[in-house]
């Protein structure tokens, strides 16, 4: 009788070792795929409890979860013969556990790898100036390409950033001048606009005096009021040369005042 329940308990506990080994729990957002004996077995585990037949079965754990891709400074050259070195960080998330597993060897390595040739690559077709303004498009296109390349492998690419562009010091000095001359331009140019509308108005202002004589001597008394506010020791009354056109004609030779 003793034997017989030394016998049993080695039994219960193998029994109970087996269970456990066997019991397997995944979270919400994993899912696990299972070879049994090496051939795939048709539909992922999970999530939630599940049992799986020692020895016989093999779970490989997939993270359905968005994953940080941080892609390393990449050397570029621009279209313009520009070097630069940019960095980017790319968001994607495994849509299909079975492919992410069965089609790549590491689908982490893989996309990294693709990201980098491809960040090289787009930034090589577009000038300095497109990689410093245009950085949305070039977003775009880069997310794109990528995604179309990770497809078969189950992974979706949702968005791609290029985060860092540092340019040599020269490139930046030459810039700098670039802006300081485009300021310097701009601002001669808005001064120039100024003094042409102002001309407009002087115009048009000599045009209505012109017809109205009484609006020059409105002015006239105008800025006699101006110079009278301020403290001048010597006050200049403008004289019209009209006043003055008698006299200039009595003075010249052969006219009939001498």
């Amino acid at each position: 009788m003793t034997a017989a329940i030394v016998v049993f308990v080695v039994v219960l506990f193998f029994v109970i070792l087996y269970a456990i080994s066997a019991i397997k729990v995944l979270r919400e957002y994993e899912r696990g795929i299972v070879f049994r004996l090496g051939r795939l077995h048709p539909h992922p585990k999970g999530p939630g409890l599940f049992f799986l037949i020692p020895i016989v079965d093999r779970m490989v754990r997939v993270d359905l979860r968005t994953i940080t891709l941080n892609i390393p400074p990449q050397e570029v050259i621009t279209k313009d013969n520009v070097p630069v070195r940019v960095n980017a960080v790319a968001y994607f998330r495994i849509v299909s556990p079975t492919d992410a597993i069965v089609q790549i060897e590491n689908f982490m390595v893989a996309t990294s790898q693709i990201a980098q040739t491809t960040l090289r690559s787009v930034l090589g077709q577009h000038q300095l100036d497109e990689l410093l303004s245009e950085r949305e498009k070039i977003n775009a296109i880069l997310q794109e390409i990528i995604d179309e390349q990770t497809a078969p492998w189950g992974v979706k690419v949702s968005v791609v950033e290029v985060k860092d562009v540092e340019i040599p010091q020269g490139m930046q000095r030459a810039m700098a001048r670039q802006a300081e001359a485009e300021r310097e331009r701009r601002a001669k140019v808005i001064a120039a606009e100024g003094e042409f509308q102002a001309s407009e108005r002087l115009a048009d202002a000599s045009a209505i005096m012109a017809r109205q004589p009484m609006a020059l001597q409105l002015r006239y008394l105008q800025t006699l009021a101006e110079i009278a506010t301020e403290n001048n020791s010597t006050t200049i009354f403008p004289v019209p040369i009209d006043i003055l056109r008698p006299l200039l004609d009595a003075m010249k030779p052969g006219s009939g005042g001498t």
